[in-house]
């Protein structure tokens, strides 16, 4: 015979068959705990992503100098000249690609009394410049004016070219090429004036 307090605190007998259901219990209890699962098996799912990378032509014009002066040496009303070189990159498109650099006045010389691009003050008087050493395309040749209607070539691009890496692209990077300007004395100018005028560069690839 078992003897246990109860909630009173008085002592009270506890007969075999209360002590065998009392033990039932506790192993059901025992039996709860092992069977709750002990977590969720894991879940591995996976996803892909497409990458496009869009490779076009293109062509861009850098370091540029501020301004350039045309300066003269020599006899009396000899020809203006001065140089300018101008770095590139560019890549044209394969087989059917190409592209250019090219040059037009987009202000003529200022102030008025000296040389003029669109109306030369005698004809003759022009800014002409010539073009050597591209090291990607070809150079204009011979000798090209300029004008503020319509811009004139400096370097031509062929099909399948581009900047720098070697191989079949140039090993320079970036690319150069210079210009030589040259602008006529006319004795008609007027003294004691800087004239100045602007030119744009244009680079297109395709």
């Amino acid at each position: 015979m078992i003897i246990r307090r109860n909630r009173n605190g008085n002592m009270a007998k506890v007969s075999g068959r209360q002590r065998t259901i009392t033990r039932w219990r506790r192993y059901g209890l025992c039996l709860l705990l092992v069977l709750v699962p002990r977590g969720l098996p894991a879940t591995t799912k996976t996803a892909t992503q497409t990458l496009q990378a869009v490779v076009s032509a293109e062509g861009g014009l850098f370091s540029f100098p501020n301004s350039v002066s045309l300066t003269k040496t020599g006899s009396t009303f000899s020809t203006f000249s001065g140089s300018l070189t101008i770095q590139y990159g560019a890549r044209t498109t394969q087989s059917s690609g190409g592209g250019s650099i090219t040059v037009e006045a987009s202000a003529d010389f200022t102030p008025a009394g000296g040389p003029s691009i669109a109306s030369p003050p005698s004809s003759g008087d022009a800014l002409q410049y010539t073009c050597s050493g591209a090291t990607l395309g070809t150079a204009c040749s011979g000798t090209q004016t300029v004008s503020t209607k319509s811009s004139s070539s400096v370097v031509t691009l062929a099909a399948s070219e581009c900047t720098g890496g070697g191989g079949s692209c140039s090993s320079a990077s970036p690319n150069t090429v210079s210009l030589t300007f040259t602008l006529t004395d006319d004795p008609k100018y007027k003294t004691a004036s800087t004239y100045s005028a602007t030119l744009t560069f244009t680079i297109s690839a395709t």
